[in-house]
């Protein structure tokens, strides 16, 4: 029995040695061309040195292996600490911390560009993605519903919700970073959501 014990945590260790290496090699595909365009189970698998089945038996589909792949780099780049910001007493400093936390996040892995175009050039893990961006969008609305004073209206906090949505994008990050740093991006959008807020009162 101990001999069958030691077998089945090697196999699980190795199975999962061989989940993290696939995992890295799909995350350099999409920092190499920042493209989604020719990533494929396939060409991961040769990237990993392993063989499309042995990709397919991990993950199940090329949607799997990207959703793995965004989950790991999300893991890395802090996006979990999203689950502190509901403790926060201050709900407008909670605001602030999912912009920094959104930054920081966006700005942490070049591979992130590719996978954002999957919401355009690959429907199904761009749906995919998109149900991950609503979780953003029902944060927000928790935070500024907490904020909101008793005489603004539901459309008015609809509408400062879609707006910080917007704003803490990966579209956003992008087109603002090119010239500012991680830190001012950060900054120039909590100002401007804070001018949202502020509307809500």
């Amino acid at each position: 029995m101990p001999k069958r014990n030691y077998v089945s945590s090697a196999r699980a260790t190795a199975t999962a040695e061989t989940r993290s290496r696939i995992i890295a090699a799909g995350a350099r595909l999409l920092r190499k061309d920042a493209s989604i365009a020719n990533f494929s189970l396939d060409v991961v698998a040769k990237a990993a040195g392993v063989t499309r089945l042995t990709v397919y038996n991990q993950f199940g589909s090329r949607r799997g292996l990207l959703e793995a792949v965004f989950d790991d780099i999300a893991r890395e780049g802090g996006l979990f600490e999203l689950a502190s910001v509901m403790t926060m007493a201050d709900p407008r400093a909670a605001v602030d911390r999912v912009i920094e936390i959104f930054c920081t996040f966006w700005s942490h892995d070049p591979a992130i560009g590719g996978l954002n175009q999957a919401v355009a050039t690959d429907p199904e893990f761009g749906d995919s993605l998109i149900e991950r961006n609503e979780r953003r969008r029902e944060l927000l609305t928790e935070l500024l519903s907490r904020i909101a004073d008793k005489r603004a209206t539901r459309r008015a906090v609809h509408d400062a919700v879609d707006l910080i949505f917007v704003l803490t994008s990966y579209p956003t990050f992008a087109a603002l970073s090119p010239q500012r740093s991680t830190e001012d991006v950060c900054r120039l959008l909590q100002t401007t959501c804070h001018a949202a807020i502020d509307g809500l009162k």
